[in-house]
C-alpha cells in the first residue's frame, strides 16, 4: 500500500483502539468511494470487517459491482432489502402530510428529494444496528469533494462514525483506488449517490468534479464565474450539515 493508505489505516485502528470497538461495518454500494473504505477497514481490522448491501430500489448494477469488491477483497457481506421497509415509511409520510391543515404550505422544491433522502436515512438505521450488534464502529464514505459541498444527506450517509477518505479529494480516491486493486470498472463508473434511476453526482452538482478539484486547489479564479458561483452557493447552505446543531443560549 502507499504511504497514504498506511496512514489512514494506522489512524483507523486508533479510532478503534479509542472507542473500544472491535472493527467496522461499510455500506457497499458499488462505488468506488465505498470500496476504497471498506479496504481500508479491512487492512485497519482483519477479519473484522462487515459489508453491507443495502438496496432500495437500487440498480441491479451497483449491487453487483458491490459484490465483486466483496469478493475481489475476500469480504464477509450481509444483504438489507430496503425497498418494503421505504414503502411502508414513504406511505405513511406521504399520507401525514396530505393530511395537515389547509393553511400549511408544504414547500415544493425538488419534489423527489424528501422522498430520496429517506433512502440514506434507513441506510444509516441499518447500519447502526448492525455495527451496535457487532460493537464495530460505522465508516462513512463520503470524500473531500463531497463534504466541501455539503453533497450527503444529513443523519443519512452523512451520520458515521469516522471518514477515512474525508481529507481526500476525487482524484485522489481513485489513485488509492488503483493502488490497492478495486476493480477497474468500480472505478471507471460515473459516481452516483443511487437517490434515484438516472441520478448522477455532476449531473445534480452542476458542474464536474475535475472542475471543484480545480476550484479547491487553485481558488475561484481557475474555474468559470458561474461554476465558482455556484460552488459557494453550495458551500454556504450547507454549513449547517457540517457543524453540530446550534444550541440556543441561555
Amino acid at each position: 500500500m502507499s504511504g497514504r493508505a498506511n496512514g489512514i489505516v494506522s489512524w483507523l485502528s486508533d479510532r478503534a483502539a479509542s472507542a473500544g470497538a472491535r472493527g467496522f461495518v461499510v455500506g457497499l454500494s458499488g462505488g468506488i468511494d465505498s470500496a476504497v473504505v471498506a479496504r481500508l477497514c479491512q487492512q485497519a481490522a482483519p477479519h473484522r470487517i462487515l459489508g453491507v448491501l443495502l438496496p432500495c430500489y437500487s440498480h441491479p448494477q451497483d449491487e453487483d459491482d458491490a459484490r465483486l469488491v466483496a469478493s475481489t477483497f475476500s469480504m464477509p457481506i450481509v444483504r438489507v432489502d430496503l425497498g418494503p421497509a421505504f414503502d411502508a415509511l414513504s406511505e405513511a409520510l406521504q399520507t401525514a402530510v396530505k393530511g395537515l391543515p389547509t393553511h400549511v404550505n408544504v414547500v415544493d422544491i425538488k419534489q423527489q428529494m424528501p422522498g430520496a433522502n429517506v433512502k440514506p436515512r434507513l441506510r444509516m438505521t441499518s447500519l447502526y444496528f448492525i455495527a451496535n450488534s457487532l460493537n464495530y464502529l460505522v465508516a462513512g464514505t463520503g470524500n473531500r469533494s463531497e463534504i466541501t459541498l455539503g453533497y450527503y444527506t444529513k443523519y443519512g450517509d452523512g451520520g458515521v462514525d469516522v471518514l477515512p477518505i474525508g481529507g481526500l479529494l476525487k482524484s485522489e480516491v481513485r489513485a488509492l483506488a488503483r493502488d490497492m486493486g478495486v476493480p477497474q470498472r468500480v472505478i471507471d463508473k460515473a459516481p452516483t449517490a443511487g437517490l434515484w434511476m438516472g441520478q448522477t453526482d455532476e449531473s445534480e452538482m452542476g458542474f464536474s468534479y475535475d472542475e471543484l478539484e480545480q476550484y479547491l486547489t487553485a481558488g475561484p479564479g481557475a474555474v468559470p464565474p458561474p461554476v465558482a458561483a455556484r460552488i459557494e452557493l453550495l458551500r454556504k447552505t450547507s454549513d449547517h450539515k457540517r457543524a453540530l446543531p446550534p444550541i440556543a443560549p441561555v
